[in-house]
């Protein structure tokens, strides 16, 4: 279950990346955005208030899902659509994002408590050699584009990682659904507000435009997203990171198969490398979770 989960999240994440790309050539950021986000958010919350799902939350969870929410969505998507919009490229935001696990790493210890072991840190560290790998020579053949625009990535980045411990460090574990229509319902005030304030409400009548639409909701929110709070709840914060090692790969395959783009030898290796940090840094969890049971059942003596 682990892997089909880990394997879909990849998937739906990096789809994320090919829809920006697909809607930026009818519409700015912001009325991608905001129709993304704004008739979904409308359904999810008929649904909740049907069934009553925030029936037991107190106005403080509600607002700490909220702010959650504004982290991990708004700011995250913004970033990253605005830096498409510029020119970066998506294997460079995809690599820009794959920064993000050894932050999570690094903060996980003294915020969460959690024992990131040596094994772990080298597969973080390979994973990202395989991410610098694969985006690297797109990096540097990128023009015309401003040096700034490649800081817009790591704000965003920085936000989802605000979110994933600020979700951690809750005490009140509140439902997935519920968790995503508060999130949905936040990022979809905040980007109809930007887009009606700058004027970029009217969404185009282009086909793509709405096929893009339809793919991020359907892969980038319910999959992606969903299935990053499903998978950080079973297996941590550093496993569900780690996967972001795969991202920047994928979406250079996808981008091969839909946009032409190369895919050669060293985007083939990187992907490679990819996924043998994602082996070492699950294989070093199990281990871990291992030796620290026997060492408990060392400490317990024999059994009656």
């Amino acid at each position: 279950m682990n892997v089909l989960l880990s394997a879909a999240f990849v998937l739906c994440w990096s789809s994320g990346f090919i829809g920006a790309k697909l809607g930026a050539g009818s519409a700015s950021a912001v009325t991608i955005l905001m129709w993304r986000f704004l008739p979904l958010a409308l359904v999810l919350v008929v649904v909740a208030a049907a069934a009553r799902s925030w029936r037991g939350l107190t106005p403080r969870d509600v607002a700490r899902q909220a702010v959650i929410g504004l982290l991990s969505q708004s700011g995250y998507l913004l970033t990253v659509y605005y830096a498409i919009q510029l020119g970066v490229s998506t294997g460079t935001t995809a690599l820009i994002d794959g920064v993000q696990p050894l932050v999570a790493a690094a903060l996980a210890g003294p915020l969460l408590r959690q024992y990131v072991s040596r094994r772990q840190w080298v597969g973080l560290c390979l994973g990202l050699a395989g991410v610098v790998l694969v985006t690297g020579a797109d990096a540097a053949a990128a023009s015309g584009v401003a040096w700034w625009a490649y800081l817009i990535p790591f704000l965003g980045m920085l936000s989802l990682v605000a979110a994933t411990f600020l979700e951690g460090r809750s005490r009140t574990r509140v439902d997935p659904a519920v968790a995503m229509t508060t999130h949905c319902l936040t990022s979809a005030v905040v980007f109809t507000a930007l887009a009606v304030g700058a004027g970029a409400a009217v969404p185009p009548a282009e086909s793509a435009f709405w096929l893009a639409i339809t793919c991020l909701v359907v892969f980038s929110t319910f999959g992606g997203y969903g299935l990053y709070w499903v998978i950080m709840r079973r297996s941590g914060v550093t496993e569900v990171n780690t996967l972001m090692f795969l991202m920047a790969p994928v979406t250079a395959v996808w981008g091969a198969l839909m946009f032409d783009e190369p895919f050669g030898v060293q985007t083939a290796f990187g992907l490679a490398v990819g996924v043998a940090a994602v082996v070492v840094v699950r294989r070093g969890a199990r281990n871990d979770v291992t030796s620290r049971e026997a060492e408990t059942t060392s400490a317990a003596g024999p059994s009656r």
